[in-house]
């Protein structure tokens, strides 16, 4: 177990060999200001990294190769070989290599984790089908952090510095999406977002807005009836359970209004009714977070872009955030854990809560 009075030590998966992953590590721990907040460690190998450091020669960075977690050097990056082996790496392309090694990385960084060998971890972009195998099974990130720490039910939370946006169903065909929208499944969401945005955000009475599925909200009924058979049902018993919840409000014009900056968080009820907003209004630094894990984890808000993969053309702003937000989540747990055991304690906790909020300026 680490100890809570150093440096947070947060682990970072490689996410796919050949995405832009390992790219956006390079060049944000080249900044060396950083590790004044972290202490960070690569769940990867020596010669994969030094790929990527060769590849961007005007990239000045160094790291320090251990084999277990005893030996960090809290003043550079840290890499932890977790494989020996030499691996084939194709920038852009993908490979079932690519896929198998993110797995790799991945189970380790969150065996780490859920030892308490790191205090947060950030993942880098997998490519989610070609990690598919018998032993991994899952549709992404968020399911499988779910099965590890044996959770009944985890929230995927995106969140920027204007917008909190959490979703009731994740990566779900469209024609599915309404046979998940069930009131219990709404209830679990609500409930998981209102303790993380207290626990995780620092926010005592948050409000939550709740988006409807069909257009116009249903119409009373006339366009789709999830909402008054689901939605509003689960709205009433969350307001009964002391939850300050509202809606469901149309879609199509909730964001274009600007009414997310009335509320701390909004519940949306499938991937691209969420993301789609988010990513536009995020300004390029946004993070995903898994809520409702007994850990904390954290990734950028993008995927593998194949597309521009190893030609220097990665904005690894993201991926600074997601450093910086699990950082963030850690003190603030920090000082909840420390207000609730003391009330009378819950002015220094806030201090503590406020550690890192001064960001890098680029």
């Amino acid at each position: 177990m680490i100890q809570a009075t150093i440096k947070p030590v947060i682990g970072i998966s490689t996410g796919d060999l050949n995405g832009i992953g390992i790219e956006c590590i390079v060049k944000t721990f080249a900044d060396q200001r950083i590790l004044e907040f972290c202490t960070p460690v690569v769940f990867a190998s020596n010669k994969v990294i030094n790929f990527y450091r060769k590849s961007f020669p005007e990239v000045n960075i160094n790291f320090n190769s251990i084999k277990d977690l005893q030996k960090l050097n809290p003043r550079q990056l840290n890499v932890v070989n977790t494989w020996e082996e030499d691996v084939v790496i194709n920038p852009g392309i993908v490979s079932e290599i690519g896929g198998k090694y993110a797995v790799t990385s991945l189970k380790a960084a969150v065996q780490a984790l859920k030892e308490g060998k790191i205090h947060a971890l950030v993942t880098a972009p997998i490519h989610k089908k070609n990690v598919q195998s018998a032993e991994f099974d899952f549709t992404g990130h968020t399911p499988f952090l779910q099965h590890v720490f044996e959770q009944k039910d985890v929230l995927m939370l995106m969140t920027a510095d204007n917008m909190k946006v959490g979703l009731v169903t994740e990566h779900v065909p469209v024609s599915d999406v309404s046979k998940y929208i069930t009131k219990d499944a709404i209830l679990s969401k609500l409930r998981i977002l209102r303790d993380s945005l207290k626990k995780d955000f620092g926010i005592d009475k948050p409000r939550i807005a709740v988006l409807g599925l069909n257009p116009h909200a249903g119409d009373d009924g006339l366009v789709g009836r999830e909402e008054e058979e689901q939605i509003k049902p689960a709205i009433a018993e969350a307001k009964h359970r002391d939850l300050l919840v509202y809606g469901p409000y149309a879609a199509d014009a909730f964001f274009a209004r600007g009414s997310h900056e009335k509320f701390d968080a909004v519940l949306a009820m499938y991937h691209d009714q969420g993301l789609i907003p988010f990513k536009s209004l995020a300004n390029g630094i946004g993070v995903n977070y898994t809520a409702g894990l007994p850990g904390i984890r954290t990734s950028p808000d993008h995927g593998t872009a194949f597309d521009i993969a190893g030609k220097d053309k990665a904005d690894e702003s993201s991926f600074r955030e997601a450093i910086f937000v699990a950082l963030d989540i850690y003190n603030k747990r920090m000082g909840y854990a420390e207000a609730h055991r003391n009330p009378l304690r819950k002015m220094s906790a806030a201090v503590l809560s406020n550690a890192v909020d001064e960001r890098i300026e680029e």
